[in-house]
């Protein structure tokens, strides 16, 4: 898979977004890539990206965050720094967005730069197993409601399906039809499939591209 400088995750809450997201950064580092991740999901979550800042400070990753990541409070507040993700071409972007039209509402400030640099990948993240999303209408309403808002079209679908800890290989190849499908209706490619790291070596080729999620489990996955 090609990696743009910029890539923007997200997805409905509970798809593992933000998982994904720190997964992919910390991805990005191990190929020696000088990596930032922004936290963007101003709605308050289940899991920040914060949640794993001891994990990414000792991999070298930095990490961007809401002042007010960590507490009780649920104001759309963006860091000043935020900016340094289309201001510095020569550091590679991950971006975890919010998963609704609201949430998606802090990447607009940067879309029109983040367009004109013409180096980015958008990914909606897809666990159909998830209520909201288990049937292509619905996950239609979000994407389409997060594309608004966000003012940035998708170019790659995510396969992150899973049961949590009941998750099999039989569970991934599922999702990976429903993606499939989805796919051809909408026109835009599945990019990669996320596997837990306890199946990923039976997993690893059955699929195009692979992405392993080595991050603990907070809840949402």
């Amino acid at each position: 898979m090609e990696i743009k400088r910029i890539s923007i995750f997200s997805g409905h809450y509970g798809s593992g977004k933000t998982n994904i997201a720190v997964n992919f950064a910390l991805y990005l580092k191990s190929l020696g890539k000088d990596v930032v991740i922004y936290d963007l999901d101003i709605v308050n979550p289940y899991f920040r990206t914060v949640d794993a800042e001891n994990t990414l400070k000792k991999a070298g990753v930095g990490l961007i965050v809401s002042p007010y990541a960590e507490t009780n409070v649920d104001i759309p507040a963006m860091n000043a720094a935020s900016y340094k993700m289309v201001d510095d071409k020569n550091t590679y972007a991950v971006i975890d967005l919010g998963g609704d039209d609201r949430g998606a509402l802090a990447l607009g400030r940067f879309s029109d730069k983040i367009k004109e640099e013409n180096n980015y990948d958008m990914f909606l993240v897809v666990n159909p197993f998830r209520p909201e999303t288990r049937d292509y209408s619905g996950l239609k309403v979000v994407k389409e409601e997060i594309e608004l808002s966000g003012r940035i079209k998708f170019t790659g679908i995510v396969n992150n399906a899973n049961l949590g800890g009941e998750t099999t290989v039989e569970t991934i190849k599922e999702g990976e039809n429903f993606c499939k499908k989805f796919s051809e209706t909408e026109k835009i490619p599945t990019s990669f499939t996320c596997v837990k790291s306890d199946l990923f070596e039976k997993t690893k080729n059955e699929f195009k591209d692979v992405l392993k999620l080595d991050l603990i489990n907070y809840g949402t996955y």
